[in-house]
């Protein structure tokens, strides 16, 4: 059975993980899970999987006041500890923004296989966490649907034959509004993903696109790609989750109906293919047409700032993650409006003088930086 660790195991992408194990039973042990303040879903998670390691963000409340039967709490251990234990084979890393950093970087110098789910920490520190993958023989599996995607359409083919990668974007829940009426969006509206059931920060930056530029900077990394190789396209339905084209002129592109269990089970079971699963099928038939466009920079900023961060590289991208986190978490606080953050992540980036090539420590410096920068921004905004 195949050891794994789940971070952020009460988060989307974390329960939806779960759903995957047991609906193949008997293929995965679940020894360890992290949390970060859902004490109640971890106990859920603690009580059915029985995992020999815990952690959670409060911690000292969970055990003190949630956890009844001493048995549950296995080993209280860091996820950075986790990620790189000799009893971990898998570790999912599917926690929300730079948390993720320390516990990836930690699997990869332990040489594991890493189904990396979180944006944020290639778009930080990707030319790191690669470098600690060659360097240990750690393996890095794309969970995220357009990664894995363009992961599967690669399968088998030369670097060499790339031309480009495509990835789609639904345009989110705003993608029908009138521009004139973003200003006064709340955040109800922009949680009402169309496609997807998501957390709330990843669905925030899905209604911005900003998520398409975090996405890009991923795809430069995880398929060693240059960025102006690498494109976003609008296709309203998310069946096509991504293309990728080839120098001869021809075009794979992996379809399957919009269900995260779909990518997470193909990390899990890589290099296998397991016919008993849960997620429905695809029937083109029933769907009739498919719909492609391109993004209108003007209506979606931030994925314009997204890209150019990307370009620019350096510590600018973990910059650009940096501020979105502060923004998105003020827009959903009711502190600024949805068009704000836009306003803050280019203010943000363009007070930055960004350093080429950082250390790990400049790269958490410019996190640190960007966070108090973006917050300041806030309050004035505010």
């Amino acid at each position: 059975m195949i050891k794994v660790a789940v971070l952020g195991s009460t988060g989307s992408v974390g329960r939806q993980t779960l759903d995957v194990i047991r609906s193949l039973p008997g293929r995965f042990n679940v020894v360890a899970l992290a949390s970060g303040s859902n004490v109640t879903i971890l106990e859920e998670q603690a009580r059915e999987f029985r995992p020999r390691m815990l952690f959670c963000e409060r911690e000292e409340d969970y055990a003190r006041e949630r956890i009844k039967d001493r048995s549950l709490t296995g080993k209280w251990a860091t996820m950075e500890e986790m990620a790189a234990h000799r009893d971990v084979d898998l570790v999912v890393v599917a926690t929300v923004g730079a948390t993720g950093l320390g516990p990836t970087l930690a699997a990869a110098r332990a040489g594991k296989a890493i189904a990396i789910a979180n944006k944020e920490v290639l778009v930080m520190a990707g030319h790191i966490v690669t470098a600690e993958c060659r360097r240990s023989g750690a393996e890095l599996r794309p969970v995220d649907s357009e990664h894995s995607a363009i992961w599967q359409c690669l399968r088998g083919e030369s670097p060499e034959s790339v031309e480009r990668l495509v990835i789609t974007a639904s345009g989110g829940a705003l993608r029908d509004l009138p521009q004139e009426e973003l200003e006064r969006v709340t955040a109800e509206q922009a949680l009402r993903h169309p496609n997807w059931q998501m957390g709330k920060k990843i669905t925030v930056d899905s209604a911005t696109l900003l998520n398409k530029g975090l996405e890009c900077i991923e795809a430069r990394w995880l398929f060693d790609v240059p960025m102006d190789r690498i494109e976003v396209l609008l296709h309203r339905e998310s069946i096509v989750h991504s293309l990728v084209e080839f120098r001869d002129g021809s075009v794979k592109a992996q379809l399957g109906v919009p269900d995260m269990r779909l990518p997470i089970q193909c990390a899990l079971t890589y290099p296998d293919r397991i016919p008993e699963t849960t997620v429905p099928r695809l029937d083109l038939k029933s769907i009739g047409t498919l719909n492609f466009g391109i993004p209108q920079h003007h209506r979606f900023p931030c994925l314009g700032l997204a890209l150019e961060a990307g370009r620019r590289g350096g510590t600018a991208p973990a910059v650009l993650a940096a501020a979105d986190e502060v923004a998105v978490e003020n827009f959903l606080a009711g502190y600024i409006r949805f068009t704000d953050i836009a306003r803050v992540i280019e203010d943000t980036l363009s007070a930055h003088s960004e350093a080429g090539n950082p250390s790990l420590e400049q790269v958490l410096e410019a996190d640190r930086w960007a966070r108090a920068y973006a917050e300041d921004l806030v309050r004035t905004k505010a």
